[in-house]
């Protein structure tokens, strides 16, 4: 039989009718002919309960009962929808982690994938099941404890099964019925995507976009899993949502497929560093031990070159998360007093947004940049930072003319016509 991966996300289960909801497409792929493997998230709201409870438990938990603890929602996801399934006379049964087995590292919160041996769903598909239905979010460890893979991890579950067991199509059914060029609540004329490219979907969730986990479009793009992102509140077919797929499947892209934005970013700016070969190792080192998770670099000549310094300085900014703002400081200061590296001052700005541009026809076409700054000149929004890869662009600006800026680009770029 033709193999199906289905994942629920957790508004798509949040109670017993929308279990039953999503059952009934479940149902319906069956149907069709398909033997279907079912990923499942925790009721919405459960795995934050869930953290709490952990958290009002013990202050400095340990990592391994933390997983066992906040993976248990998902248990409990799949054994409903597996009575569900049964009671419309569909032969289902749940599956833990830990029964597949999906065998991953021993990185507790944070897990990646060694694999996900196939023998055990397989044999249980011989004997007559049609549904598989897996708790999404987990794994098993090599000393053989439950880990989870870090929050939007069920996503990641999903593409892994469709890669390991050669899946036609991966569907991830949501709140939204697919991608679109921007988001709808910002810009009214916002397009629903039919296809996108796996590098354009990659880029719009690295930069803000959240209807899909960064990690589990980089699997699929890497085994070349076509995922489909759709309703789960909506009839749907075979033509519904967005199907993410291979560059080749679509016939001609439009130089910019979506707009994305952030808010939550900061920028920080070490002022008078000395200019030398080394110093941007000698920042950015300490900046990653502390885990902060730097995006846009830019290096400056000092106003104060020559000044008051013995040689040449510079200046180097950089934009964090704004929730890593404290820690990145305090990897500075220690770096400063340990004689690591040396600057007159460390400016923090907490009041920017990140708001990029993404699509695969950048790669020939010129003049994308110039459109995009003439937009945002137009609307008087200055520019702080600028960084650029093949197929997007991104910029800082001041977080008061962000959604300003993104209704400014969709129409700059004719992103409402298909």
């Amino acid at each position: 039989m033709p193999l199906l991966v289905m994942k629920f996300g957790g508004t798509s289960v949040a109670d017993l009718a929308r279990i039953e909801n999503a059952a009934k497409k479940v149902q319906a792929e069956v149907a069709r002919g398909y033997d279907v493997i079912v990923i499942v998230s925790a009721m919405s709201g459960e795995t934050n309960r869930m953290v709490g409870y952990v958290e009002g438990t013990s202050k400095l938990y340990d990592a391994r009962e933390y997983d066992a603890v906040v993976s248990s929602g998902e248990n409990v996801t799949a054994g409903l929808m597996a009575l569900r399934l049964q009671e419309m006379d569909i032969p289902a049964r749940s599956w833990q982690g830990w029964q597949v087995p999906i065998n991953t590292t021993s990185a507790h919160g944070s897990a990646r994938f060694i694999d996900i041996p196939r023998a055990n769903i397989d044999a249980k598909f011989a004997e007559g099941f049609k549904v598989a239905v897996v708790a999404g979010f987990q794994g098993l460890s090599p000393e053989g404890r439950i880990t989870t893979l870090g929050r939007g991890g069920s996503d990641t579950t999903a593409v892994a099964f469709a890669a390991a067991f050669g899946a036609e199509r991966c569907d991830i059914y949501t709140d939204v019925d697919g991608i679109y060029t921007t988001d709808p609540r910002i810009a009214s004329k916002a397009r629903k995507l039919d296809k996108i490219a796996f590098e354009e979907m990659l880029e719009l969730a690295s930069l803000g976009a959240k209807v899909l986990q960064t990690r589990s479009v980089e699997l699929a793009m890497r085994y070349k899993v076509r995922l489909r992102v759709l309703s789960s509140f909506e009839d749907t077919d075979e033509n519904s949502g967005t199907l993410v797929c291979d560059e080749d499947e679509i016939m001609e892209s439009k130089v910019v497929s979506g707009v994305a934005y952030s808010r939550d970013e900061a920028k920080m700016t070490l002022v008078t560093v000395e200019d030398r070969p080394g110093v941007a190792s000698a920042i950015f080192g300490p900046l990653a031990d502390a885990g902060v998770n730097v995006d846009m670099i830019v290096q400056n000549i000092s106003e104060k070159n020559y000044g008051t310094h013995s040689g040449a300085v510079t200046d180097m900014t950089f934009s964090v998360p704004v929730n890593q703002v404290a820690r990145a400081q305090k990897a500075m200061e220690e770096a400063r007093a340990a004689g690591i590296i040396m600057y007159d001052e460390l400016i923090s700005d907490t009041d920017v947004a990140k708001v990029s541009v993404v699509g695969i026809g950048m790669r020939s076409q010129v003049g994308v940049a110039a459109r995009m700054f003439k937009a945002l000149a137009a609307e008087n929004i200055n520019i702080k930072v600028i960084a650029t890869s093949e197929i997007k662009i991104s910029v800082l600006i001041d977080r008061r003319y962000m959604e300003l800026a993104v209704q400014a680009l969709h129409d700059c770029f004719e992103l409402d016509k298909a």
